[in-house]
């Protein structure tokens, strides 16, 4: 090995404090590779001239570190994930046999739970949790940050209300502790074998507000909504990048004899809807938040009830009055206060044509 070469950590440990140091979303330790991370949202090796690190090596940083019962898991079905805690931080971790050998990835959860005013999201949010009964998604792709909204929402219930709060996640990213609410926090996998079971069982323990980490399946889906109609209040995420996508993705895992149905149901128990993604600054000192907003008003239950979705962005055009908010909207504000490029404006888009005219290029 050459003198000025990086060499490989002793324990997984080492690789997350510098992960938190350096204000990093996930790190990334496989097999053939260098150590990387993704900082800012962009993917880079965490030393150019470190040394790609072995099998042997990942999978003896992995047994270091997994407890017993992760380990079993591992061997028997080739991948896990769960939520690591050492002294110093909060991770989740994901651990997965592949062709070349044991990879790990960590996502680095921020354990100060922050408000909605310190995410700034809108002001519109705040009175679709006064709501005793209805569903409010949260929606966007992988590292989007939906975890942290969502965390973020249940703490605004927890200060404000005197609630049963049930989340369920996989794993549990924020701790969260019970303020005027009672907190009820379940992972699955460690307290519970699956979403659909836990939010089952979840409907027979008294509860007011019930957090789905994941909608995953029909049936979990179907829970959820069923929750939301008799009388509680569900926030749950999915991984869809608009409102009206988000709809869509809702009522085509039912099969056709129940989707009218369902339209009905969900017109009627939808709260609201936001979508966002993390797009990087322009002057690369990290990522800010673009926010769709979708508020259930009776236009909006119309248009679901008659399948109509795709009419969704014209009323949302007219709905600002009532704090809706298009995602492509949220670019242009954002683009105009300069605090991100034309090249991301126009990529995140969801009507790139009309973004690019809009800004002349």
């Amino acid at each position: 090995m050459a003198e000025d070469t990086v060499p490989a950590l002793e324990h997984v440990d080492d690789y997350l404090r510098l992960a938190q140091e350096y204000d990093v979303s996930d790190l990334h330790i496989a097999p053939t590779c260098k150590p990387k991370w993704r900082r800012f949202g962009l993917l880079q090796p965490i030393w150019e001239n470190a040394e790609p690190l072995s099998p042997e090596q990942t999978e003896k940083l992995a047994r270091a570190y997994l407890p017993e019962a992760e380990l079993r898991r591992l061997e028997e079905k080739g991948d896990v994930d769960f939520a690591y805690a050492p002294d110093f931080g909060r991770f989740r971790a994901s651990v997965v046999k592949t062709r070349l050998g044991w990879e790990m990835v960590f996502r680095v959860v921020s354990t100060d739970l922050r408000t909605m005013d310190e995410l700034n999201l809108p002001e519109a949010i705040k009175p679709l949790l006064e709501y005793q009964n209805g569903l409010i998604l949260v929606t966007g792709s992988v590292g989007s940050g939906k975890s942290t909204t969502l965390a973020s929402l249940i703490n605004e219930i927890n200060e404000t209300r005197k609630d049963h709060i049930i989340t369920l996640e996989d794993p549990i990213e924020y701790v969260i502790d019970s303020k005027a609410c009672h907190v009820n926090q379940r992972e699955i996998h460690l307290h519970t074998e699956s979403f659909s079971h836990a939010l089952r069982a979840a409907l027979r323990e008294d509860p007011d507000v019930i957090m789905v980490g994941e909608m995953r399946d029909l049936e979990t889906i179907s829970l959820a909504i069923t929750a939301a109609e008799t009388g509680h209040l569900v926030l749950a995420t999915l991984h869809t990048g608009s409102a009206a996508r988000t709809l869509d993705r809702v009522l085509d895992v039912f099969p056709n004899e129940q989707r009218e149905q369902i339209r009905i149901m969900v017109g009627e128990s939808l709260r609201g809807v936001i979508s966002q993604q993390l797009v990087p600054k322009k002057d690369g000192t990290g990522r800010t938040l673009a926010l769709e907003l979708l508020v259930n008003t009776p236009a909006v239950s119309s248009l679901i009830r008659d399948g109509k979705t795709f009419m969704l962005p014209g009323v949302m055009q007219t709905g600002k009055n009532v704090g809706m908010i298009m995602m492509d909207d949220a670019l242009l504000k954002l683009h105009a206060e300069g605090t991100i490029s034309t090249e991301e404006a126009v990529g995140r888009a969801l009507d790139p044509n009309t973004m690019r005219t809009t800004l002349g290029v």
